[in-house]
């Protein structure tokens, strides 16, 4: 299933990365085939077809739980529509990827996608800053706050630095991957 998963994800990329937009007709067949096949993996195994190891191995993990991650990633993103500045495709994106993984692994692989981001975020900015540049203003910043516990305003020319363009589709691609694959606890030694 993780595969289906990550064909939708690599088309969103694509979309993403050229366009700058996560397009319904990716999402919404990604959403409608991961609850739809989950469906079916819960019928085969109450029509006896299949076993409840098989639904493991191919990563089938119930229409209950395709719902339930489906609307526990859905909300949160939809909080951070309302409240932040992400996008509607990146709502449906992170939705469609709980359908697939359930609430646990979805959350889990929307926190990652959330910290790939940042990071990513973080490196254009030092990139189109400078590193020297960068921990200068950080620092006159930090001490500014320190004195006077106020940050300060932002210069527009501040301000257009932080606004770099962020992709979120391949930060979450990257995500699904560590999630499902379990790559932080194989790189730990953890079972």
């Amino acid at each position: 299933m993780v595969y289906i998963l990550l064909l939708f994800l690599t088309a969103a990329v694509v979309s993403d990365v050229r366009t700058r937009r996560i397009f319904n007709w990716i999402t919404y067949p990604g959403i409608l085939a991961g609850l739809l096949l989950n469906g079916l993996g819960d019928l085969a195994v109450m029509a006896g077809w299949a076993s409840s190891s098989w639904m493991q191995t191919w990563g089938v993990i119930g229409l209950g739980q395709a719902v339930t991650g489906f609307l526990a990633c859905g909300l949160v993103m939809v909080a951070c529509y309302v409240f932040f500045r992400i996008g509607g495709g990146d709502v449906k994106l992170i939705a469609m990827i709980g359908a697939y993984l359930g609430p646990e692994d979805g959350i889990i692989a929307m926190l990652w996608t959330f910290v790939l981001g940042a990071c990513v975020a973080l490196s254009v900015l030092v990139w189109r800053v400078g590193p020297v540049r960068f921990v200068m203003h950080l620092g006159r910043r930090l001490m500014g706050w320190l004195r006077v516990g106020y940050w300060g305003a932002l210069t527009p020319e501040e301000q257009k630095a932080l606004e770099p363009t962020l992709f979120l589709a391949p930060n979450a691609w990257l995500a699904v991957v560590i999630v499902h694959f379990r790559v932080v606890e194989r790189l730990l030694g953890q079972p």
